[in-house]
């Protein structure tokens, strides 16, 4: 779904405009050509000619005319994802009914009920990650049905959403920074678990180019200069192989790839090195044209020839030949010492896992054509089936339950008789009983893992058989929620906590009558509504437990109004809210200022403990529930979350000058231990620059010396400047800001 502006700014003619947008739909049918069959080409163009006709008179932020959207939408489900003639079809209607007077009646007349049940789907997750939280999670589910209905939907949707991506600049800075959050969280790990690594790389990318433009821009730059060095590096690599690969009569390719800059900032963040140290920049591909028969044959083949070139890193192997991931993925892939002492990934594979691992879902459909066999996808829907049939999940729950089990990377555990289960990365001993029978996970006491004996919380490796130890004594309890990462698991535990939760309940449901009765009222809706809302609790349920297991001894009734049959509650004595989180100087002025949207509103904030935001930073306003606006950075780890799940509540801020607030923030020095350093760093802080220093700590060992400093600045500008001068001091190696909640207390 596109946001529509009705006002052109496009600088073309209606006469300009409609050669363009038959270029454009020509294109789309030269990428369909080797896909139709007779009378397709009429239906296309019966496709195109409505969603024209029904746009005609919308436009899309740049000003182009809305028509282009679909088309390009169309073009990359074909040419980038794979699929054919009625995904075509659907694309290009995929927008009319929700946004123009075309109903799904009038397309099913046209085109059939399987088109009809497809543009359906779309429209129903056309907003999703919208509104607020609760609603965005209940679209979400509705997107997983439709999935598990027809998976065309989902590989619809994220083309939808590439393009969006693809044609983020015309849209406003806090549109953007969302729609980059929920593209970073939902769809980019959807696309991978769809098997579609290219668009979820270029998802990867696209979204950091406006969430860090500035740390995207430098690695962006540096990758272009460094080009010529790699390229040369990379044919010295290949060089000795593929002379073996061509002796031995082996038909393929081997290349360098760059990799993407997101997997290259992500290497940087958890390595904690510069770009210069990041070894692997790139990937050497060997791609074999090989027959279905011999295809693994060949791929060790070829590995073998690598590792007689190169050594081997023996726990860098991933052999996902013998068994695939779940979304199709096939491939060898090791890590080699190559030329000049690097590292080197080398991912092996054939044409047709080539297809798969680029084009994903809809490659494989096309070689699982012709056989019975029910593969891995097939598998994964049918517990995404399961998961969404328990209608008892909250929202959020739901939206997280699903990212930690579906779309994070897998394992694959043994039961005692050999049968093979497909776990997420992380799971445990409970979440393996769980997904045996949720019968079986709630009696679970302990469990034996290659026969030795484990508690039920002992994370699970793939290849480990595992019996599972069982109790009629046992029951759920609210810890296990603590580590069990799958859906199957956290809601069967849930569900299973209520029950025990109704039963202890009613004991309070009948205390609470009394109680009433006590005061004569009875017990109606209204009066436990009155309760609950006093309490401040979720559901009458909490309320009947809170009353039974005594945390609750309603005394406060005594306080409360009764007029007739009815209780009122009083009103509450205003609580002191928390004070902002910027230290003021003596004497100054009590707020920072910040300005919102294009007015001048000065208004009082606290700034977020996750990320500690200074005048100058990139931020966002956030509006909390009881605390009022809280700043954040954009590139503060809770960032992605708020902005993809509570999109609503996010306001577009900037910083107002103000040199008379200092902000609390935080460095780390690494150096060389030399006599006189604490000396030099304090007094060009203290001295040279006038920075008030709140805390310090220097801890030396072995040659080397590491600070913490905890100091007061008034912005980003004065922060930049000291870390620089920092740096400028003879013997030190490197100064960081202390990223998020590390700052030291």
């Amino acid at each position: 779904m596109e946001t529509i502006a009705q006002i052109p700014k496009y600088n073309l003619n209606d006469e300009e405009e409609k050669k363009l947008i038959l270029r454009e739909y020509r294109s789309l049918l030269k990428v369909l050509k080797v896909k139709l069959k007779p009378g397709d080409k009429n239906l296309i163009r019966i496709a195109f000619e409505m969603a024209a006709e029904a746009h005609k008179t919308m436009r899309r932020k740049s000003g182009e005319p809305y028509i282009l959207h679909p088309i390009a939408v169309a073009k990359i489900c074909v040419e980038e994802i794979g699929l054919g003639v009625r995904s075509t079809i659907c694309a290009l209607l995929h927008d009319t009914v929700e946004d123009t007077d075309i109903s799904l009646d009038d397309i099913k007349r046209e085109f059939g009920e399987e088109i009809s049940k497809i543009v359906d789907g779309l429209t129903k997750i056309s907003n999703v990650i919208d509104v607020n939280a609760s609603q965005q999670a209940e679209n979400f589910k509705k997107i997983l049905l439709t999935l598990t209905d027809d998976p065309r939907v989902i590989l619809m949707k994220l083309a939808d959403r590439l393009h969006n991506m693809r044609t983020l600049d015309s849209m406003k800075r806090e549109k953007q920074l969302k729609i980059a959050s929920e593209t970073v969280y939902v769809y980019a790990p959807l696309a991978h678990r769809m098997g579609l690594y290219n668009i979820k790389t270029e998802m990867e990318d696209l979204a950091m180019k406006y969430m860090e433009p500035e740390i995207y821009k430098d690695i962006a730059r540096k990758l272009s200069e460094t080009k010529k060095e790699r390229s040369r590096y990379i044919n010295e690599f290949i060089k000795p192989i593929k002379e073996k690969i061509d002796k031995a009569n082996l038909k393929g390719e081997i290349y360098g790839r760059p990799k993407s800059i997101h997997s290259i900032w992500n290497k940087m963040k958890k390595k904690g090195v510069d770009f210069e140290e990041v070894y692997d920049l790139f990937a050497i591909r060997a791609i074999l044209d090989s027959p279905p028969a011999k295809e693994k044959e060949d791929c060790w083949k070829v590995y073998s020839m690598i590792t007689d070139e190169y050594t081997p890193s023996p726990e860098r192997l991933r052999d996902w030949l013998s068994n695939p991931k779940s979304n199709g993925y096939e491939a060898l892939h090791t890590t080699v010492m190559g030329p000049q002492g690097r590292w080197v990934e080398v991912q092996i594979r054939t044409k047709r896992m080539n297809e798969i691992a680029e084009k994903g879902l809809a490659a494989h459909w096309k070689y699982k054509e012709g056989t019975t066999d029910e593969s891995r996808f097939d598998k994964w829907f049918q517990q995404i089936r399961e998961v969404i049939s328990n209608q008892e999940t909250d929202g959020i729950d739901f939206l997280q339950d699903f990212k930690t089990s579906f779309l994070a990377e897998e394992i694959y555990v043994y039961t005692p008789k050999g049968d093979v289960k497909m776990l997420p990365v992380g799971s445990t001993a409970l979440d393996f009983a769980f997904a045996i029978h949720s019968a079986i996970g709630v009696k679970t006491i302990g469990a034996k893992v290659n026969h030795k004996l484990v508690p039920i919380s002992h994370k699970l490796h793939s290849g480990d058989q595992v019996e599972i130890i069982t109790s009629n004594k046992q029951k759920a309890s609210e810890d296990w929620l603590t580590f069990v990462v799958t859906s199957k698991a956290k809601g069967r535990i849930r569900d299973a906590l209520k029950e025990e939760k109704r039963e202890v309940a009613d004991e309070g449901k009948y205390t609470l009558q009394r109680k009433l009765e006590g005061v004569g009222v009875p017990m109606s809706q209204h009066n436990i509504d009155e309760l609950v809302h006093w309490y401040k609790l979720g559901s009458n349920l909490d309320l009947f437990y809170q009353v039974a297991i005594k945390n609750i001894d309603l005394k406060d009734l005594k306080e409360f109004n009764v007029h007739g049959d009815k209780i009122e509650a009083p009103k509450p004595v205003k609580i002191q809210t928390e004070k902002p989180e910027y230290v003021p100087q003596p004497g100054k002025k009590e707020t920072e200022l910040v300005i919102f949207g294009e007015s001048s509103d000065k208004i009082v904030y606290n700034l977020a403990n996750c990320c500690k935001p200074i005048p100058g930073d990139d931020v966002f306003g956030f509006v909390t529930t009881g605390k009022g606006l809280t700043i954040h950075r954009t590139n503060c780890p809770n960032a992605t979350k708020l902005l993809s799940n509570y999109g609503h509540r996010v306001v577009k801020t900037k910083w107002a000058k103000n040199k008379e607030i200092s902000f609390l923030t935080g460095i780390k020095i690494i150096g060389m231990d030399d006599v006189g350093v604490v000396n030099k760093i304090t007094m060009l802080i203290s001295g040279d620059l006038k920075i008030n220093i709140s805390a310090l700590t220097i801890e030396a060992k072995e040659g080397l010396f590491k600070g913490n400093i905890r100091l007061f600045v008034h912005d980003k500008e004065e922060l930049d400047n000291l870390v620089q001068q920092l740096l400028n001091l003879p013997g030190i190696e490197s100064v960081e800001r202390y990223d998020m909640e590390d700052i030291p207390s």
